[in-house]
Parts: structure tokens; sequence; C-alpha cells
């Protein structure tokens, strides 16, 4: 791409609803509702232009005009509405709504994501012409299984050293970045010819239980 003032459209998918943290996105986290946190991030990242929130719930969208006013409201039409619908149909949707070239999706519930690493993460996607796509990863450097006990990454009889094992990398729901042009190709957030970002504790927190939630007020607390 190398555009090195290259801007990106932020997309946060915001649900009144939520399946294993009631009403999770709403919720005070050390003081504030959880989506603030990103949002205040986003605020932060230079290489954000726009904010832009997807809900399904009047409750969110009075909050968020109640919080920030700049930040750009989509009511997400019924047909997408449900814990069942697909993340990439629901961002083709709201790029049809949208201007510009380049988006970023992160969510309510990575909390720790800091600016830093948004703006890394942009600056690293522009400066590479052979990726279509970035996401954020978890790095895992130690023995792992399948869940009828095989070993993935390191034979048993030999038992070497965690430190010398290849790692293994988690998809954490973090951040994705993409192009409009990369996305329409594809149809999916994670292109073709994807990059990893890897990032480290305590910015990969993502919630998604009651536990989740509960070491995420831990580590947010003053």
């Amino acid at each position: 791409m190398n555009n090195q003032n290259q801007k990106f459209t932020a997309l946060i998918p915001l649900k009144g609803h939520s399946q294993r943290v009631p009403g999770k996105n709403l919720r005070a986290l050390s003081g504030r509702p959880l989506y603030q946190w990103i949002c205040r991030s986003l605020q932060d990242a230079h290489c954000v232009s726009q904010i832009v929130i997807d809900t399904d719930s009047k409750d969110v969208e009075d909050s968020v005009r109640n919080f920030d006013p700049n930040i750009k409201i989509l009511r997400r039409p019924e047909a997408l509405q449900g814990d069942q619908v697909s993340v990439n149909k629901l961002i083709d949707w709201q790029m049809a709504q949208l201007p510009g070239e380049c988006f970023l999706q992160t969510h309510a519930t990575n909390p720790l994501l800091s600016p830093k690493s948004i703006d890394l993460a942009a600056q690293s996607f522009v400066d590479d012409d052979t990726c279509d796509s970035l996401f954020a990863v978890t790095r895992h450097q130690t023995r792992m299984y399948l869940a009828n006990g095989s070993p993935i990454n390191h034979n048993p009889e030999e038992l070497i050293q965690t430190q010398d094992l290849s790692p293994l990398y988690e998809e954490n729901s973090c951040l994705y970045l993409f192009s409009r042009a990369g996305f329409s190709k594809v149809g999916r957030r994670i292109g073709a010819t994807p990059k990893m970002f890897e990032l480290r504790m305590p910015e990969n927190v993502d919630i998604d239980t009651e536990d989740d939630f509960a070491y995420a007020q831990y580590l947010c607390a003053d």
C-alpha cells in the first residue's frame, strides 16, 4: 500500500444482547462502560479518522451519543441481527454505508488494546505490499494437544524445552485491518494473503466470559 498517511475507519460492532456476559458492552469496567475503553484508544490512535459503531440497541445508541457525538452510529438491519450472523456479512453491510478505502475492526471486549499498538499495526499493514489484510494474534510456545490427546507441535518422546518448540499463533479477535478492495475479493476480513500482528498480555485480553470480565476488572483497577 505504501501510503504513509493512510487513515482507517474503525468499526466496532456493539450489540445490546450478550449470550455469556449479559449486558457486557454497557457494563461498567473500572468506572466506565466497557465500550468506552476501546473508543478512547481509537480516539488517541493517529491512524484512525473515524469511529463507527453499529448496533441493534437504542440503549447502546443513546449511551454512545452521550459519550461522543462525533462517533457515527449505524443501526443494524433486522436481517443482520442475532447471534448467528456472520461478522463478514456485517462488515460488508457496514462498508456499503461508508466512504473510505481502509478499515479497522476491533471490539468493546478488547479494553486494553493501546493506541500505540493500533498505530503500529496500521503502519505494518500500510508498509507491506505483500499482504491484503492484518490480524492480531497471541503467540503460544508451549506443548499443545488436540482433544483426542494427539500432540500438535511436539514429540512427547523427545520432550524438548518449551522455548525450543515451534510457536503456534491464536487469532485473538482484538484487531483486524483490511482494505475495501481486499475484502471485496474474498468476502472476509482475513484475506488471501494476511499478515499476523503479535499482541502480548495484557493488550490481548478478550472478554468472552464472566471470568474474563473479572480479570479485565483486576487489570484496569486503579
